[in-house]
């Protein structure tokens, strides 16, 4: 089976590359010759998603995949959320998020936050939606030079480590993207 992941984050395209079976052949948005910016205008996690993973199979006649990933703090409404990406403007920096983020939450004691991905799926002309989702906490200052994102101060209940202070496969067996990337992976399987 041939699928298209609707992601240009090289991250994201390894991180589920190394979770998929040999029977699985993942192509990128690169690879199909798609290189313009897919817009993420939804007001949902889900929204972007969906969106996402219709353009591609509407433009280019692929059955696609795509994701979003929100930041959900608890003292903060659950912001970032839908915003995660361009929390500290358009320019999307993860530092200049990370920086913001960590600026909102001085002096608060609740740092509980949690990373929702949702999976959207256009198969066969029929979407579905796979979910994952991982507690933790924020810590009050950047650890870790592995992952991207929010990771280096973003630490998962039961863990004392970021997820940027963690390989890549350990991080993939307990992540959110992880969580709703294997959903997807049984349910293709299946088909």
């Amino acid at each position: 089976m041939t699928i298209v992941f609707a992601s240009t984050n090289k991250n994201k395209i390894s991180e589920i590359k190394q979770l998929l079976s040999a029977s699985i052949k993942l192509l990128s948005l690169e690879d199909i010759g798609c290189f313009e910016d897919i817009p993420e205008t939804a007001e949902t996690i889900e929204g972007n998603a969906i969106f996402k993973a219709n353009y591609v199979s509407k433009k280019y006649g692929y059955n696609c995949f795509a994701d979003d990933t929100g930041l959900e703090v608890g003292a903060l409404n659950g912001a970032p959320g839908v915003y995660s990406a361009r929390y500290a403007g358009e320019q999307k920096n993860a530092d200049d998020n990370m920086n913001k983020l960590l600026e909102s939450l001085k002096n608060k004691n609740n740092r509980d936050a949690q990373f929702k991905t949702i999976i959207a799926l256009r198969i066969n002309n029929e979407q579905h939606l796979f979910e994952g989702i991982v507690k933790g906490k924020i810590i009050e200052e950047k650890k870790g030079a592995k992952g991207f994102g929010y990771d280096p101060i973003f630490v998962p209940e039961g863990f004392d480590k970021t997820f940027a202070e963690m390989e890549m496969s350990e991080k993939a067996a307990l992540s959110h993207r992880g969580i709703a990337t294997r959903k997807l992976i049984a349910f293709l399987e299946n088909i």
